[in-house]
């Protein structure tokens, strides 16, 4: 299922693992790196900004960076930050934050994971529907990555 309007982008999977291996795969940064294609050195923490390198192909050279807002165990993993940031040019510090929030639920089978990014509305006119549209197939394409990790035996 996957909903959408201006302002958000909402994805869903039905992943076969346990609620808590999920949790794991979502905060672990090690763990969130191996699926998301970035590299982090710290653990995640609410009230820190997490950074590490991209290791996605064709972004290397970029560094993702992110608010940590919340974690409630097995529950709630969200963080903040600059949707669709690659303009080595561009200062985004200046701009609004999207939200971006996973929620995990019990499901027949496994986990339901949603992941929702809130905000889009507020990003600058200029980007605004470049930074929707990237992050829509973006997210398509993670939740297709962590349900391949975790089926991974990871």
């Amino acid at each position: 299922m996957a909903t959408t309007t201006t302002d958000r982008i909402e994805k869903e999977a039905l992943l076969r693992a346990p609620r808590s291996r999920v949790w794991r795969a979502l905060t672990d940064s090690k763990e969130f790196g191996a699926w998301f294609r970035a590299e982090f050195t710290e653990p995640f923490r609410p009230g820190t900004t997490i950074r590490g390198r991209i290791t996605h192909p064709g972004y290397e050279h970029l560094t993702f960076e992110a608010a940590i807002e919340a974690m409630e165990p097995e529950r709630l993993f969200s963080f903040r930050w600059h949707p669709y940031g690659i303009d080595p040019t561009v200062d985004y510090s200046k701009e609004p934050m999207t939200l971006v929030t996973f929620t995990l639920e019990e499901a027949q089978g496994g986990t339901l994971l949603r992941v929702v990014e809130s905000g889009f509305d507020s990003i600058p006119l200029a980007r605004r529907a470049e930074a929707f549209r990237m992050n829509e197939g973006g997210w398509a394409a993670q939740m297709k990555a962590i349900a391949a990790y975790l089926g991974s035996g990871q």
